[in-house]
């Protein structure tokens, strides 16, 4: 079984303490980069590398008057190294960057480190949805359209659907986040006034970014946005899914349920209660990721070189949706993984109509031995309605029909009945679906 969500380390990306490392990180990289050209003294940057630190309290402190963040950690980051002797060296901290080349470079850096937690969470589940898709790969069970019955599909071919959604899904967020691999030193408006590109390569190789290849001020928000929608797409597969368990779980349908723990109740005025609970909070915080999206798509349009309306809505978007993702994530594999299923009562609801969800294959069946399809459309369905209103025995009804036994042999409409007919490509799809 799969632990309860217990893992810290998605929110502790976005802690002030870690923001501010990333900054530290970007700012060293450039100095050792500068130092590599000889623009920067290289004891310089040794003593940087040693000694750079900062307090978040510090920082925080500092913002309170200065009204800049940037500003203020470079501040409390010279104080360090002034406290440690070495104040001459801290000249050369922030040499030629403005504060977006440190703040998107180092978020840059953040979101590989939270895509790193979402694409093992993908993995997870995909994992756990192809067990349990060769654990019920034969289990029968009605599928519906509309919400009505429709024809015979087995659960399995139900968690193989989720199975190769989650590969889609894990090839977006994949590629989304290599999109987002990419950091920038180009200045004030993204002319390299002050450093070149090839010192922004080095830097960006240091940090294992790629240098984005053309910038204003910022990183362009198409990729952020592209990211967010990703993460949206993979937070849909587990609405997806909670949805599907919460149909699934309804007592007239009582096929599968999430999983109900000893001691656990379900509502405080009705002990018969075992409610759907955790799908219904996967399908809820989904809207969220989704919601945000529209967020992210607005900050890609910015005044001219850059403004800052972006970077407020970002400092809420990319921590919630990652944490969010993470969490749903987490949340689906154990759902899928504890899934308690009811094989029984999956065949009992599909043989509820006796037999009226095989009238697809009679009617072809009579067409195929030569009744007109509109001839026989009308006796399928004349019998197939009165089954339905007066829950009458379709099957029965089928095999007494003077028509359709001057076209059809017994052992044809028994074979036009027939599950393993129906489902006699389950394993092609599977063979498809997790290959041979």
């Amino acid at each position: 079984m799969i632990p309860r969500y217990t893992r810290p380390e998605m929110g502790g990306i976005w802690t002030d303490q870690n923001k501010f490392q990333q900054w530290l990180e970007v700012e060293l990289a450039a100095s050792e980069a500068l130092a590599s050209l000889g623009v920067v003294p290289a004891e310089a940057a040794r003593l940087l590398r040693q000694h750079a630190g900062f307090d978040v309290a510090r920082i925080l402190e500092i913002e309170k008057e200065v009204k800049h963040d940037v500003i203020a950690f470079t501040t409390a980051v010279a104080e360090r190294m002034a406290g440690a002797g070495h104040a001459e060296a801290s000249r050369w901290l922030h040499y030629g960057l403005t504060s977006n080349d440190v703040v998107d470079t180092a978020q840059a850096l953040q979101l590989q480190q939270a895509a790193a937690i979402i694409l093992r969470g993908l993995e997870g589940l995909r994992a756990v949805l192809k067990r349990r898709a060769l654990e019920f790969q034969h289990a029968v069970q009605i599928g519906r359209t509309h919400g009505v019955h429709a024809e015979p599909i087995t659960f399995g071919l139900k968690l193989a659907i989720w199975y190769e959604e989650s590969g889609r899904n894990l090839t977006r967020v994949g590629a989304a986040a290599e999109d987002l691999r990419v950091g920038k030193t180009s200045g004030a408006v993204g002319t390299f006034a002050h450093i070149g590109p090839d010192v922004e390569e080095l830097i960006c190789a240091r940090l294992n970014l790629r240098a984005a290849p053309v910038t204003s001020q910022v990183i362009q928000r198409d990729r952020h946005a592209n990211f967010v929608s990703a993460l949206a797409l993979a937070t849909a597969l587990c609405e997806k899914i909670a949805l599907e368990v919460r149909h699934l779980q309804r007592t007239e349908v009582r096929e599968a349920e999430e999983y109900f723990a000893r001691g656990q109740k379900g509502s405080s005025a009705m002990p018969h209660k075992r409610n759907p609970v955790t799908c219904e909070q996967i399908c809820g915080l989904a809207r969220v990721v989704r919601a945000n999206v529209q967020a992210a798509f607005e900050d890609v349009a910015l005044w001219h070189e850059r403004d800052i309306s972006h970077s407020s809505v970002e400092r809420v978007i990319l921590p919630d949706s990652t944490i969010l993702a993470d969490y749903l994530l987490d949340k689906t594999t154990r759902l899928v993984d504890t899934l308690m299923v009811y094989p029984e009562r999956m065949r009992r609801n599909l043989d509820l109509t006796r037999g009226l969800v095989f009238s697809g294959q009679v009617l072809l069946d009579l067409a195929a031995a030569g009744m007109l399809r509109e001839q026989a459309y009308r006796i399928v369905q004349t019998h197939a309605m009165r089954a339905w209103e007066e829950e009458g025995d379709f099957r029965a009804a089928i095999e007494r029909d003077p028509e359709v036994c001057a076209i059809l042999k017994p052992e044809q409409i028994a074979e036009a009945f027939s599950l393993d007919r129906q489902l006699r490509n389950v394993d092609k799809i599977f063979a498809r679906v997790f290959g041979k």
